[in-house]
């Protein structure tokens, strides 16, 4: 069965042009959805808007920092001001370090939450004023990390936990206007971001002997939640933090 009341809505993913960013505007295009996406790289934003073009879907690039504040703002008003509207966000777009916390220098620790944090902030903040009439879905995108201890990504595992606390507290603010803010939380999937890691089998194999479903998630299985999430078939369901990962969120480990 379809996703309800997607069709014809305009939705705004950050970070599109890789990964689960991607996979998220290539399926609310199939759900009917106009798509905007934005990031940093042009060439892999035009490389997802062909994809969804030749599949007879309506898609945009914008190249825009989601790190930068009046670059994002702008990208997404100007999406609004565009097509008469805004129904959906992604807060998708990420930045990490990585490293020993007690090596970790404050500029390190301050680039984990520049984009993922305020990157969200900006951008929930915008929708919010875009959709204070028309109400409105914002997905904002989290990770296991923010949910269970991570070491050596401490600043990591901290942003990706305030996105999940922002987005409740947002959720409180909005719901009244009709805007529903969700949170997603991956576990480890399939991405370009994790290719290096999964591309050794027995680190592979170790991840997966974690994940009770026995495999990493795919970016399609991520967006297929998030399109859930954006979509009229959720339309009482707000202020959620709901994990897409295997199961590795629900179980404790104690051996491999």
């Amino acid at each position: 069965m379809a996703i309800q009341g997607l069709q014809g809505k305009v939705a705004f993913v950050s970070g599109g042009g890789s990964g689960i960013g991607a996979a998220t505007a290539i399926r609310l295009a199939q759900e009917g959805a106009l798509v905007v996406i934005c990031g940093r790289r042009k060439e892999p934003l035009d490389e997802v808007v062909a994809q969804i073009k030749a599949a007879g879907g309506k898609a945009e690039a914008v190249q825009a920092d989601v790190g930068i504040e009046g670059e994002y703002v702008a990208a997404i008003e100007a999406a609004a001001a565009r097509h008469g509207r805004l129904d959906v966000l992604v807060n998708n777009a990420m930045a990490y370090t990585w490293g020993a916390l007690s090596q970790t220098s404050t500029a390190d620790w301050h680039a984990n939450f520049t984009t993922s944090v305020d990157g969200t902030f900006w951008g929930t903040r915008t929708a919010m004023q875009l959709m204070q009439t028309s109400g409105g879905s914002i997905i904002n995108i989290s990770s296991i990390c923010g949910t269970l201890g991570t070491a050596w990504m401490a600043g990591y595992s901290a942003a990706k936990a305030a996105i999940i606390n922002f987005s409740r507290a947002a959720a409180a603010e909005g719901a009244l206007a009709g805007i529903r803010v969700n949170v997603v939380i991956p576990a480890v999937v399939d991405t370009p971001a994790t290719a290096g890691m999964l591309s050794d089998p027995a680190s592979r194999a170790n991840t997966e002997k974690l994940i009770p479903m026995g495999r990493v998630g795919r970016p399609e299985e991520l967006a297929s939640a998030i399109a859930f999430l954006a979509s009229d078939d959720a339309s009482y369901i707000t202020g959620v933090a709901l994990p897409v990962d295997g199961g590795r969120s629900a179980v404790l480990v104690t051996a491999l």
